[in-house]
């Protein structure tokens, strides 16, 4: 596929940076990829446990009412399955938060180490590879379903440290993939510029005369997606630079106490960029498979812009009979959720290129957390809400399971993708195969 586009490229005597506008064009697309459906998947995690009670629908089936965390589904209800009763059966060295985080997408136990946490054993990185890069492995294995990069690892407020705590995706045993939380740097790496923010310079003015060229030299329905993909380039491009003349503040940025970065409160603003970034990357066959993590493990933002000014970690430890702390907690994951609904939204609006429907309609966003309950840091009722749509799986239903492992649920998104694996992880907690979600 990259060869097809490389030659053509080379034969306009265009430069290879006009490449990524050339990813999504159906025409220079493998013969074997027309007209077929282009499966995606998002998991998108948020830390520190949910409020059960104001989290969780109480009815199963079609007909439930979606309580006050998850309000900002509304809009895509038909499109939302959630799955509650799905718990992370792994065991063995480390603490809740770290086994939550790192065998979340793996299933399989930690190595030992040296990272400790309360007063469980330390911990190394997982002993597996997570599913997300499974299923790129999968993908990337076949010109018909290869993409430029794979997956995508993206993330808001994850900490510069490396440690169990900060990490979900996985290469392979002891191989963790640190996500990218960085707007101008992602940009950079999908568009083959880096910049810092004072000096970020248009890439499409750089290409305007290989663009004018490509225009003359595709279809009519590759000129209109090279529109699309170009107006949305620019789009995200004046977003980068006006957040580039708002960080700077005219004064020397004074030091917060510990456990806050100096860009908490850009976390909105962050989340939108990075949300809009990872669309356009879809929608350009940049890449099927990402995640998207919100902080960390324990993770400690302050939002305060919902006026929250405690920290989240804290927060999740206060008992349930704390309602001021409950409902703090019930506002947090409503924000999250919002992030989730406005990801849908960005999705549901943007046309599947060279295809029928929206991105929306060939994508599964998978939400989830490393806790069931922050103050009991149990690792049953994992949150899983799922919006969206995959293959062998029915939405708009709330389900709820009988402590099922959630090994067979990431079998369930091995095989929206056609790939038929019967294990995964540790082998014990697979049971029956895949989830029947249908």
């Amino acid at each position: 596929m990259q060869n097809t586009r490389r030659d053509f490229l080379r034969e306009l005597g265009l430069s290879a940076a006009a490449l990524p506008f050339l990813a999504n064009l159906p025409s220079l697309a493998h013969a074997q990829t027309v007209g077929k459906r282009k499966q995606r998947l998002v998991v998108l995690f948020s830390p520190d446990g949910i409020v059960p009670s104001t989290f969780w629908p109480d009815e199963v089936g079609e007909s439930f009412t979606l309580k006050e965390s998850l309000t900002p589904l509304e809009p895509f209800k038909k499109q939302t399955l959630i799955l509650n009763g799905v718990c992370d059966r792994v065991r063995g060295d480390g603490d809740s938060h770290m086994r939550g985080i790192g065998c979340l997408l793996t299933g399989v136990e930690l190595f030992p180490g040296n990272v400790q946490g309360g007063s469980d054993t330390p911990a190394g990185w997982s002993s597996g590879i997570s599913i997300d890069q499974e299923i790129k492995n999968y993908l990337q294995a076949s010109p018909a379903t290869r993409t430029r990069f794979g997956s995508l690892e993206l993330g808001v407020m994850v900490p510069e440290r490396a440690d169990t705590w900060t990490r979900m995706s996985y290469a392979g045993a002891n191989k963790p993939v640190a996500p990218i939380d960085d707007p101008y740097q992602l940009f950079g790496k999908l568009y083959g510029r880096l910049k810092d923010q004072q000096s970020l310079k248009s890439v499409l003015d750089d290409l305007k005369a290989d663009l004018d060229t490509l225009r003359k030299s595709v279809s009519a329905q590759d000129r209109q997606i090279l529109e699309e993909h170009t107006a949305l380039v620019r789009d995200l491009e004046k977003e980068l630079q006006a957040a580039s003349a708002a960080s700077d503040v005219g004064h020397a940025v004074p030091q917060l106490e510990p456990g806050v970065r100096r860009d908490n409160d850009a976390m909105p603003q962050l989340s939108k960029l990075q949300i809009d970034l990872l669309v356009r990357s879809f929608s350009a066959d940049f890449a099927r498979v990402a995640t998207f993590q919100y902080t960390n493990s324990v993770g400690q933002a302050r939002m305060r812009w919902l006026g929250i000014q405690e920290g989240q970690h804290d927060l999740s430890h206060e008992p349930d009979t704390n309602k001021d702390a409950q409902e703090k907690l019930t506002k947090i994951n409503k924000w999250y959720c919002e992030q989730l609904a406005y990801l849908a939204k960005r999705l549901a609006e943007t046309p599947e290129p060279g295809g029928t429907g929206s991105l929306l309609d060939n994508t599964l966003i998978v939400w989830t957390n490393e806790l069931g309950k922050g103050n009991s840091h149990t690792l049953d009722n994992i949150p899983f809400v799922c919006v969206g749509n995959m293959p062998g799986l029915t939405m708009g239903r709330s389900h709820k399971f009988m402590r099922v492992p959630h090994n067979r649920l990431l079998l369930s998104l091995a095989h929206g993708f056609g790939h038929r694996i019967t294990k995964f992880g540790n082998p014990d907690f697979c049971g029956d195969g895949p989830l029947n979600l249908a």
